[in-house]
């Protein structure tokens, strides 16, 4: 009887000590500065041209290193194939139809008035930072203390426009930029010059190491790392590189890692690197506008004199891999720069971008955005979560997700307040995945322009045209609906939409669309429709 009212005492010590020490704990964390959040952001990467992709040829030792730090997304989408609506949506944590925004230039009264990323950091105490190319609008583009862009934009505190012209190299930066256009720039000292052409938007940068829009935006962000590595004050740093993205000028440094010669004599590319397995499809099977583009109706790109020189393609994909192993260089001397101020234990790191690029996959340059809104190349994009002391290293998962995540995950794992926001987000939490490995189990996502909608399955994706209210030249449902099986094709090379054996998947897939259209706002699509009736 004695022993067991002695255990009984002690076990109700040790329930008071652990319901003291959990309450301590949770005071702590409450009181506790929240960790900084650091978002790595490039644009128009493609996802398989990394190293732990298992890719032959790009050379990415600190995305490589990072990943294996990270929770890997394998199966990330974006929300649209194209620059702001993706932006837009990670941001928001709203989908294109409900912001009304699927191309670069809309804007409806939902992106004015959505409430975005960095103004819930700010509410939280935040210090807010956004370093490069940013390409938001209206509420996407708020909540910034500093924010310092590419080209001078209203408001913000720097530009690198502005800085390289300081350094004395704004006409290499302009000789550079022109290339997207296909020629040499108006008004610089080469413009009476013999400029060659760029086509397919490639030549070598005449500007030296050091002094690009990515050098840039690392030198902004590490010097933000600095000033805070001491302070009591939390920030959220968008640190936002402008590259891959055309124009693909890769500066000397890093193209001669991919070329055996030097650029304009005799460029070749080093032993093994290959033209892309779905390089050589035949231009019927493909969308129409990329048919027009490959058949050179895009005379900025001449994909048509291309497909006379395969060599211009070979410089295109090799510009475009040494353009990604720059961005992975100045990820590694920001992350260096974490470890350097003590502070890479206290900060959640995301890596991920917009939407993908060809590389010279199914025949094609840069994004074709205005043409199709379905090839993985585009869609399937990068996603790395790096969560100290919380997420498994090294760990790589199948599930579908989607950026309008990012937001509802951040602010689950944080305990930010969203006043009067709560029910605002379209995305879901990441958050139970990341941290305790439990599944979404998600059957689809969607990704959707204004002329095709593509249901992403498991193992299978279904590119619904529609009608486009916004430019009825760019109406393609005259050329129909595309089905690709990912397990069987995945190259994307057989459209097996009026294949039998499919009818019953592709059937399940319009189904999940008809869902989403119940589940997600079209508010703002329906407001620019309107505008154009």
């Amino acid at each position: 009887m004695k022993n067991k009212v002695t255990l009984l005492i002690v076990g109700c010590l040790l329930l008071m000590f652990n319901c003291r020490s959990k309450n301590e704990f949770i005071n702590q964390t409450k009181n506790k500065k929240k960790p900084n959040v650091l978002l790595l952001f490039s644009d128009q990467h493609n996802k398989k041209t990394m190293g732990y992709e298992n890719h032959p040829d790009v050379i990415t030792p600190n995305l490589d290193k990072f990943s294996e730090e990270s929770v890997v997304f394998d199966r990330a989408y974006a929300t649209r194939g194209v620059c702001v609506p993706s932006r837009m949506s990670l941001m928001t944590g709203l989908y294109p139809r409900t912001l009304g925004l699927m191309n670069n230039n809309e804007e409806t009264s939902v992106t004015e008035k959505a409430t975005s990323l960095a103004s819930i950091f700010k509410y939280n105490g935040y210090q807010t930072y956004a370093f490069g190319k940013r390409h938001l609008k209206g509420g996407g583009d708020k909540g910034w203390d500093v924010k310092k862009e590419v080209h001078p934009e209203e408001g913000d505190t720097g530009n690198y426009l502005s800085w390289v012209t300081k350094q004395g190299y704004q006409s290499e930066f302009s000789y550079d930029w022109a290339a997207e256009f296909g020629k040499g720039p108006k008004g610089s000292k080469d413009a009476n010059a013999k400029i060659p052409t760029a086509d397919l938007g490639t030549r070598i940068s005449k500007l030296p190491f050091g002094y690009t829009m990515e050098a840039y935006t690392a030198l902004e962000t590490i010097n933000m790392i600095d000033q805070q590595k001491n302070s009591d004050t939390p920030f959220f740093c968008f640190s936002s590189f402008y590259r891959p993205h055309q124009p693909y000028t890769p500066v000397k440094k890093f193209m001669d890692m991919y070329t055996v010669s030097e650029w304009g004599k005799g460029t070749k590319l080093k032993s093994g690197i290959k033209m892309p397995a779905s390089f050589y499809q035949p231009t019927k099977d493909l969308p129409p506008l990329l048919q027009f583009q490959r058949n050179g109706g895009n005379k900025v790109w001449n994909m048509d004199k291309a497909f006379k020189d395969e060599q211009l393609w070979r410089d295109y994909i090799g510009a475009y891999y040494a353009l990604v192993t720059e961005v992975d260089h100045y990820v590694g001397e920001i992350l260096q720069a974490l470890d350097k101020a003590n502070i890479t234990e206290e900060t959640i790191i995301i890596y991920t971008t917009d939407h993908g690029d060809f590389v010279g996959n199914h025949g094609m340059v840069e994004k074709a955005a205005a043409g199709h809104n379905i090839y993985e190349d585009i869609l399937n994009i990068p996603l790395m979560i790096r969560i100290p002391g919380k997420t498994l290293q090294g760990k790589h998962t199948a599930e579908l997700v989607t950026l309008v995540d990012i937001i509802p995950t951040l602010i689950d794992v944080l305990d930010l307040k969203t006043p009067g926001l709560e029910n605002n987000f379209e995305g879901v939490s990441l958050a139970k995945l990341l941290l305790e490995q439990k599944p979404l189990n998600r059957d689809y996502i969607v990704s959707e322009s204004w002329f095709q909608a593509t249901v992403i399955g498991k193992n299978a994706k279904l590119g619904i045209m529609k009608p486009n209210p916004v430019n009825p030249k760019r109406d393609y449902r005259e050329f129909g609906d595309m089905f690709f099986d990912r397990i069987n094709d995945p190259l994307e090379l057989n459209n097996g939409i009026n294949d039998e054996k499919n009818q019953q998947k592709i059937a399940k897939l319009r189904a999940f669309y008809a869902d989403f259209k119940t589940q997600v706002s079209g508010i703002g699509m329906q407001e620019i429709s309107n505008k154009n009736k």
